[in-house]
């Protein structure tokens, strides 16, 4: 438990596996209440070990429709919005842009980006009414560099952190504390593929990185709490990362 958490609400998305299951369960640990949103129906796991402080939604948060319910079920269930956690993502597979057609382009942004406008905007009008809440946005080292995936998905995870830095600028004055996260290489179900077979590549990004390994998502829980924290607070649109120095080279 920590006490600053203690019936705070949080709303994560992706909360199914990975990252956002471990930021669901970091937060309910610390003594907060969560709801979960993921298109897998597997975001109900921590219901049964929670099952007062923990919702959950299953759908599709490319639909701006469906953003909006979200939030209004999370205010059903617990009343109110803290913290949101714009974690869901997906890759592309590293393609470059002439492996890229339409559809994948649309499904990485719709993914990624569009469904944080959707949700940001959703939750933004309650945080700015009470003059404090707190955002944090799941970028990437491909917010800062090419080769963290294929065209679609940098492009897509650049475009997070001009919005993390944007909606800092605009809204820091009325009391949203808004920063992003960058994660080098985490296992987690979504990159999957990369330890698939002889599990080469999964390898050759261990290599890569300076540390000589891959993270496991409950450090970047551990970052997020403390990005969520009355400790970060003097933190405005930073993008962190938290890559085993992969920036570095």
């Amino acid at each position: 438990m920590r006490a600053e958490f203690e019936g705070k609400v949080v709303l994560v998305t992706g909360a199914a596996s990975g990252i956002g299951y471990a930021q669901a369960e970091a937060f309910l640990m610390a003594g907060a209440n969560v709801f979960a949103v993921d298109k897998n129906p597997a975001v109900d796991q921590l219901a049964t070990r929670f099952p007062k402080n923990y919702g959950f939604l299953t759908g599709d948060l490319t639909s701006a429709a469906f953003c909006q319910k979200a939030v209004e079920n999370c205010r059903q269930y617990f009343g109110k919005i803290d913290i949101l956690l714009n974690t869901a993502g997906i890759l592309d597979a590293y393609r470059p842009l002439l492996e890229t057609d339409e559809t994948l382009w649309r499904e990485i942004f719709a993914t990624n980006l569009d469904s944080m406008f959707y949700l940001t905007k959703a939750v933004l009008p309650e945080m700015v009414a009470r003059k404090k809440g707190v955002i944090i946005n799941m970028a990437s080292i491909a917010s800062f560099v090419a080769g963290g995936g294929g065209i679609a998905y940098t492009a897509a995870k650049h475009a997070i952190a001009g919005f993390t830095k944007q909606l800092a600028l605009d809204y820091s004055a009325q009391g949203i504390h808004v920063t992003a996260i960058a994660p080098g290489a985490i296992e987690t179900p979504m990159n999957a593929a990369d330890f698939a077979g002889d599990g080469k590549m999964a390898e050759w990004v261990a290599q890569e990185t300076p540390v000589k390994r891959w993270a496991q998502p409950e450090e970047v829980a551990e970052l997020t709490l403390f990005l969520a924290s009355e400790k970060a607070s003097y933190m405005q649109g930073n993008i962190v990362p938290i890559d085993g120095g992969w920036l570095l080279k």
